[in-house]
């Protein structure tokens, strides 16, 4: 196995602990979010190949105190912030 970070974020991650896309190293990195040509940094959720993203629904909890989320389709591409790993 190498070491060497990837150059191209995954096509489905979460900021999410409880999801089974979250993944803090890739996280640590930063992740740039461009959505429908424009950046979004309000991104909770993104999958690059069903093209949406979840974005939370203004200040509202659901009943656990998790934001609620809602769904948007559009075209979407991911990127790095940072060169490090």
């Amino acid at each position: 196995m190498t070491d060497t970070p990837s150059t191209t974020p995954p096509d489905h991650l979460s900021n999410d602990p409880r999801s089974p896309f979250y993944d803090e190293s890739v996280l640590a990195r930063g992740i740039g979010i461009r959505f429908k040509g424009k950046e979004r940094t309000d991104v909770e959720e993104y999958c690059i190949s069903e093209n949406w993203v979840r974005v939370a629904a203004g200040k509202a909890k659901d009943r656990y105190g998790n934001p609620v989320t809602i769904k948007l389709t559009g075209p979407v591409e991911a990127y790095f912030q940072s060169d490090a790993g």
